[in-house]
């Protein structure tokens, strides 16, 4: 059951392993071609690998700045994308509910909507007036409040955390509520 849940909140890295081994395999392929080319005597197809080699070696000689900064500035871009891929967490949007039955996986949108809509009634304010945000460890519900009402930032932030203590993600963000300074007029 833990390997199904690890899959399901953790993104996969099987397209960039698929995409290195492809860039690997394509390479291989044209060195062992270019080097069967020339044993049979034949002239290359692109480049000699020898000469490929010397100008490896002869490098930045024969080449103009412009075209070596921008191919250094392609090649480590495209290091950096894989060196991340294989860094990072690679954590999907998703919390996990505890239930002692069944595992159950929710999309943090989900929860957001349903925390929008308990700091909604809360607030008493309309759907429009209320936006919250969820992370893996943080919420943040931002309130507009009706021009001329008062909305008690302590009541919205115990119902928002009540609805929450009820759901009991895994992990369990904590919980900031932003007030605006300025309200929507006639909701």
């Amino acid at each position: 059951m833990s390997r199904i849940l690890r899959r399901e909140t953790h993104s996969s890295r099987a397209g960039a392993s698929v995409i290195a081994a492809v860039l690997v395999i394509v390479l291989c392929v044209y060195a062992l071609l270019e080097a069967g080319v020339r044993a049979i005597g034949q002239p290359p197809w692109l480049i000699d690998p020898t000469t490929a080699a010397e100008r490896i070696i002869a490098l930045p000689e024969g080449i103009s700045p412009l075209l070596l900064g921008a191919s250094g500035a392609v090649i480590a871009m495209v290091g950096l994308f894989f060196l991340l891929h294989a860094v990072l967490p690679g954590r999907r949007a998703r919390h996990l509910l505890r239930d002692p039955r069944t595992a159950v996986v929710v999309d943090d949108e989900v929860l957001a909507s349903a925390l929008a809509r308990r700091a909604r009634t809360a607030a008493n304010v309309t759907q429009e007036q209320v936006m919250v945000v969820v992370s893996r460890q943080l919420v943040v519900v931002n309130v507009r409040p009706t021009s001329g009402s008062r909305v008690s930032e302590e009541a919205v932030l115990t119902a928002v955390q009540a609805e929450l203590e009820e759901m009991s993600p895994l992990p369990m963000p904590a919980v900031r509520v932003n007030l605006a300074s300025s309200g929507v007029i006639g909701a």
